[in-house]
């Protein structure tokens, strides 16, 4: 299977890039070709040119796609940032996820352009699983970033994982989580929906 995984955290030492250097390895063991595109690493340009809105795509536009297009499964990984996705990750979903490529209008009627594809998100916060329900943010999260980007594409979003209470977590927790990951990228998604967790696993404190 191919497999990108679009990282996107500026610091080298992050938990963000344990997450990623584990999900390549994981990927890497059951067999995929792996491509890693590190946003902040090959310096993408994330602002949407007023060119591009006429349908103008620019060379490095144009090698993201390529790798988009040919991946079986892409994996996001990123922290969570004002309650929603960094302007890194943001400005590459702007701008790669264009009209024409990863989604159309035919008589009225949105298609999604890259069905077929699977996508698991993986992303980090602050606040704890219990904070995010109890306000409804996190559904809100679901429905703006699961189902209002990457279904709305095309993609299955195979699963949510979220590793929470960053601040608070232990070198030794952090380790924990990230044994768990080879077990959780799997885990079937409609025993998720089933549990009530919509595709999202909390791994929390």
């Amino acid at each position: 299977m191919n497999h990108l995984i679009v990282f996107t955290h500026p610091r080298k030492t992050s938990f963000n890039r344990a997450i990623l250097d584990a999900v390549t390895e994981i990927c890497r063991q059951e067999g995929d070709a792996v491509v890693v595109r590190d946003l902040y690493d090959i310096g993408f340009q994330p602002v949407l040119g007023s060119s591009e809105m006429l349908g103008g795509v620019g060379e490095d536009v144009s090698l993201e796609q390529a790798y988009v297009s040919w991946a079986d499964h892409v994996t996001f990984i990123y922290p969570l940032w004002w309650t929603g996705l960094p302007a890194m990750l943001k400005g590459y979903i702007d701008r790669v996820f264009s009209y024409g490529f990863a989604y159309k209008y035919d008589n009225g009627v949105q298609i999604g352009l890259l069905k077929g594809k699977k996508a698991t998100l993986i992303h980090t916060q602050n606040k704890s699983q219990e904070e995010y329900e109890a306000s409804g943010m996190g559904n809100a999260l679901r429905l703006t970033i699961d189902e209002g980007i990457f279904a709305y594409c095309g993609f299955e979003v195979t699963s949510h994982l979220v590793f929470d209470s960053i601040l608070a977590s232990t070198s030794e927790d952090r380790k924990a989580w990230l044994a768990q990951l080879s077990e959780l990228m799997r885990i079937d998604p409609a025993k998720n929906e089933k549990a009530g967790l919509n595709n999202s696993l909390y791994l929390n404190l």
